[in-house]
Parts: C-alpha cells; sequence; structure tokens
C-alpha cells in the first residue's frame, strides 16, 4: 500500500501520540509501549504481514515483525554492551566511597566560600560514569553535610550539582539515550564525547550561576526532608553514604584516573588514530584501544583492582557489587533497544523519509528539529532515553540525505542529547528524586528545577548548533 506524503506524516505523529498516549494516560512500561507502537504503525503504514522476498525488480521487504528484530537487533550491537560496563564502573566508584573523596577534595581545594562550584565541578565528574538517579543519590549525604555546615538549606548546593549531573547524562557516552542515539544516526562516539565533555564545561558554570539566581527567591522546604536533614549527621539519619564501618575512600587521584581512563583511550582512537597510515600498526591499535567498548573493559579492570582488591575486597564482593549494576541497566538496555526498533519501523515504512522531506520544504535546519523533536518528547513522556532514541529513527533519513562528516554527524546527535535535558517535570522521575531530596514542593520543582534543566538544554543546543553552522558539512 502506498501513501501520500501527508499521509505518512499523519501516520507518525498518531505512532507517537498513542505511544505518549500508552506510556502516560495508562502508565505502560516503556519497552513494552515502544513495542505495541512499532507493530500497530508497521501495520497501518503498510508493511507487509512477514518479509517478502527481493526480485529482479523489486528489493527484499521487510515483514513488521522483522523489522522490529532488525532494529533492536542493530541498535543493541553496541548499547547494550556500553551500558552495562558503564553501569558497572559506575557502580565499583559509586559503593567504594569514590563520590565523597571526589566531592571533598574539591571542597577542599578551592575552600569554603566556593564550596558550590566545588560540588559542582565534582558531580560533573562523577557523572560520566554513574547514571543521574544513582549519582545524584550518592551526593546527597555530601550535600546535606556541607548545607548544615554552611547554614543553608539543601537546594542552594543541591540544584546546581542535579543541573550538570542530568546534562551530562543525556549528552556524554557512555550513558544509554546518547549512545543509542549515535548507533541508530551511525555517528562515532568518540566525538560525540568530545563535543560534550567540552560543552560541559560552560554548562557547568552556567548550571551554577543559574542556580544561584534561582536561589535568591526563599523556597520553604517540606516536612519530611526538613525532618531528615535536621536529624542527618545523627543516629537518626537514614542516608547512607555508603562506606562501612572501618572502610576508607579512596583516594581522589584514583577515583579521577579511574573516570577518565576511558575518555583518554576514546579520544586516542578518534583524534590520534587518523594520524597515522590507513592499515598501520599504530592506526589499527590505537583505533583499537579508542573502542568505547575496550576502553570500559580496560577502566573496570582498573577498578577492580585499585577500588576493590588492593582495599581488601574479595573477588566475590567485586562480583557481587559488579552483578548489581545489571538489573536497572538491564530495564535500560531494553528501552533503548525498543526505540531502535521503532526507528525502524519509520524507516521502513517511509514515515521518515515524508519527515525529512516535510522538514527539507519548511527549510528548517536538521540540527534544530533534533532539538526541539527530542525537547517536545521528552517533555510529553519524561524518558529522556527515550526521546533520544525516538528522535534519532524520525531523523534518520534526514541525516543520511544530507551526507554529514563524522564531527557533523555528532553534533546532530549532541543536540537529540540537549533536547532531551530540557522541561524536566512530574513525568520524569528525575524530577521527584531531586525535589524528595531538596525539600521542594510540585510546585517549586516547577519554578526550579524545570527552568534550569530547560536553560541548561537550549544553551547546549546553541552551542552544539553553532559548531554545526562553522564546521563544513563533510567534516
Amino acid at each position: 500500500m502506498t501513501y501520500p506524503l501527508w499521509a505518512l506524516i499523519l501516520i507518525g505523529l498518531a505512532g507517537i501520540g498513542l505511544l505518549l498516549l500508552l506510556i502516560i494516560r495508562f502508565k505502560m512500561q516503556a519497552f513494552y509501549a515502544l513495542i505495541l507502537t512499532s507493530i500497530v504503525v508497521g501495520l497501518v503504514a503498510g508493511l507487509p504481514l512477514t518479509t517478502i522476498p527481493a526480485t529482479d525488480t523489486d528489493p527484499e521487504q521487510l515483514g513488521v515483525i522483522q523489522a522490529i528484530i532488525a532494529g533492536v537487533g542493530g541498535t543493541l550491537g553496541s548499547v547494550a554492551v556500553l551500558v552495562a560496563l558503564g553501569s558497572m564502573l559506575g557502580k565499583i566508584i559509586e559503593l567504594s566511597g569514590g563520590a565523597e573523596a571526589l566531592s571533598g577534595t574539591f571542597s577542599r581545594l578551592l575552600g569554603p566560600k566556593r564550596v558550590g562550584m566545588a560540588l559542582v565541578i565534582a558531580a560533573g565528574i562523577l557523572a560520566i560514569p554513574v547514571f543521574f538517579d544513582a549519582g545524584f543519590i550518592i551526593l546527597v549525604p555530601i550535600i546535606f553535610a556541607f548545607s548544615k555546615v554552611a547554614g543553608l538549606v539543601p537546594i542552594t548546593f543541591g540544584l546546581p550539582v542535579a543541573g550538570i549531573m542530568l546534562a551530562v547524562h543525556v549528552a556524554v557516552p557512555p550513558h544509554p539515550g546518547i549512545v543509542g542515539g549515535a548507533t541508530i544516526l551511525g555517528a562515532d562516539v568518540g566525538w560525540i564525547t568530545i563535543i560534550a565533555l567540552l560543552i560541559s564545561i560552560p554548562i557547568a558554570v552556567l548550571s551554577y550561576l543559574v542556580a544561584k539566581r534561582i536561589n535568591r527567591r526563599e523556597f520553604p522546604m517540606l516536612e519530611a526532608t526538613r525532618e531528615m536533614f535536621e536529624n542527618f549527621g545523627t543516629e537518626k539519619s537514614s542516608i547512607n553514604a555508603g562506606l562501612k564501618e572501618g572502610e576508607k575512600a579512596p583516594g581522589t587521584g584514583t577515583v579521577l584516573f579511574l573516570i577518565l581512563l576511558p575518555l583518554v583511550l576514546i579520544m586516542l582512537g578518534t583524534a590520534v588514530a587518523p594520524a597515522f597510515p590507513a592499515g598501520s600498526f599504530a592506526n589499527g591499535l590505537l583505533a583499537m584501544i579508542g573502542q568505547p567498548i575496550f576502553a570500559l573493559v580496560v577502566a573496570i579492570g582498573a577498578a577492580m583492582f585499585l577500588l576493590g582488591a588492593r582495599r581488601g575486597w574479595s573477588a566475590a564482593k567485586l562480583g557481587e557489587v559488579m552483578e548489581s549494576a545489571l538489573p536497572a541497566a538491564a530495564t535500560i538496555i531494553l528501552v533503548t533497544g525498543a526505540g531502535g526498533a521503532f526507528g525502524r519501523i519509520l524507516t521502513e515504512t517511509g514515515i521518515g523519509g515524508a519527515v525529512a522531506e516535510a522538514l527539507t520544504a519548511t527549510g528548517m535546519p536538521v540540527i534544530l528539529a533534533a532539538f526541539l523533536i527530542s525537547l517536545i518528547l521528552r517533555a510529553a513522556q519524561g524518558s529522556a532515553t527515550v526521546a533520544i532514541s525516538t528522535t534519532a529513527g524520525l531523523l534518520l533519513p534526514a541525516v543520511a540525505a544530507l551526507e554529514l562528516g563524522p564531527v557533523n554527524t555528532a553534533l546532530v546527535a549532541v543536540a537529540i542529547g540537549y533536547g532531551g535535558l530540557g522541561l524536566s517535570h512530574v513525568n520524569d522521575s528525575g524530577f521527584w528524586i531531586v525535589t524528595r531530596y531538596l525539600g521542594l514542593s510540585v510546585k517549586d520543582g516547577l519554578r526550579t528545577w524545570t527552568p534550569l534543566t530547560t536553560i541548561l538544554g537550549v544553551a547546549g543546543f546553541l552551542i552544539t548548533a553553532a559548531l554545526f553552522i562553522v564546521i563544513p558539512a563533510g567534516v
């Protein structure tokens, strides 16, 4: 069945509407909702019930289920391994007390008057290997401790810390949304890492400054949080900093080394390997070392020794710590894969191509469309991972048609990531974690956290768009 351009776009919009309805109104689990929507959209758009083999005149046409399988498989080929390894590294750092070491050292170096900026720097670094929700909860004891010493409420230090952590989470690999989006678009993870890390520096400063301005206004603390805050440091405290009695936090240098090690290896493969002739030993070696999977395997091996074995952890405990990272990672992996399936359906049905043609007709630059579509999806259903992977699938035909170079393709992926940063509100689990621990009501959360994430998302996009305009398309 062949549909006109406008009909394909309407089917695509209806599919996205159905997805949002299932997730938001009926509280359906995101993985199942994505697979179900993919089936419905594929059937309505005219995909065959089963694969039609290629003939002398026509190429093979995938059936609905076969297209979904291909989309999941194509996305998870690298995403599953990256997310699982990244979760393991983050969990070892988390349970070893690395967060406390990192934030404590930066606070001492910058002094009591600059504690807020010190915590933002520490949080930005910690957020690279640790997922947002877990990373923020790890830092809550540090936020509470410094707030009590300074005689301030937790939101003073907690708001900018949460802002930079979420900004890193949506744009810097190995976090699942950006890795999934990169896989769908065929973007280079190394270039995404370099670009997003550089942009994260001004974003960290902006998070600190915007939060400081927001905090000029006094926000009443929820009674439950007030009680938790007042009891902090006493036997009544329910917040666990992660270290067991008698255990000592690792040195800050060790934690920094483990976080930066995979990033340095990835950058070697991206920036240094091309300097050597293709096919040479040096080129091949550096290219392999720079693969994100290899870099994370090396970093985890180093963490197992430096944070585990050298500090007295048994092999059994190390295994338990790494195993404990996988259940949460599994859910994220499946949702990312389902996002890839939805993207494949949109491509196979021609909906993605129709969207690309419509975007071309409006004259809207693909970099702007990348940000706006992701932002709208993020606001509508709450999950940055779903927003990023779905947007990447929608824009894949448009990006492919432009024949962009690796750097500009990476910039499109980063723009999608920053779209997933903004407009965090009540349908986002991160909204509830931040507001609960900082003692904000829903109304005050919408006045503080939602504007902060949106400002940071827009700022990240503007920097990304400027780079996209300046750098030639073929680069």
